[in-house]
């Protein structure tokens, strides 16, 4: 079966029969699924009023386990935004009753994020939501070739999640 990424591998070693383009085959195929991961995660949330960033904060705090809170330097490190746009969101998430800002009893200057019972049903929802859209982007793989290409990419993403800083 012959895709997109196959018709333009083609047409660039017609073009540049000079240069090696092997690595399209592949990057090419995984920016293009990410497309489409990205519209069926846009489509999931949406379907439970939910932006994706704040579908990935109120993951981060319901991930945390009860009382499902993190302090807002936590949410940082797992949601990779800076600590301006990590403010906004969280002003935003409270607005809408999803989450709460409260004291640190371990730090007076300090504040804990924490899930409210409606952020927390909202973030079980959207997650049902999406895992049925991303088993129907897997569906044409049986688990084996699930566990390796998971493995695969593994090799490929985990020097990017573990530099420091």
């Amino acid at each position: 079966m012959e895709d997109e990424v196959d018709r333009l591998v083609a047409a660039w070693r017609r073009e540049r029969p000079d240069l090696d383009v092997e690595p399209l085959e592949v990057l090419s195929r995984v920016s293009r699924l990410a497309r489409h991961l990205d519209r069926a995660r846009r489509l999931a949330f949406s379907e439970h009023q939910l932006e994706p960033w704040e579908f990935d904060v109120l993951t981060a705090l319901r991930r945390a386990g009860a009382p499902y809170q993190l302090s807002p330097g936590q949410l940082l490190t797992q949601t990779l935004v800076t600590s301006g746009t990590m403010t906004n969101r969280i002003d935003r998430l409270a607005k809408k009753g999803l989450v709460e800002r409260l004291p640190d009893p371990s730090d007076r200057r300090g504040v804990l994020v924490r899930l409210t019972d409606d952020g927390k049903d909202r973030a079980d929802q959207a997650l049902a939501g999406l895992l049925d859209q991303e088993r129907a982007i897997l569906a044409e793989l049986s688990h084996a070739q699930r566990g390796e290409l998971a493995a695969l990419l593994r090799q490929l993403t985990a020097p990017f999640d573990n530099i420091p800083g």
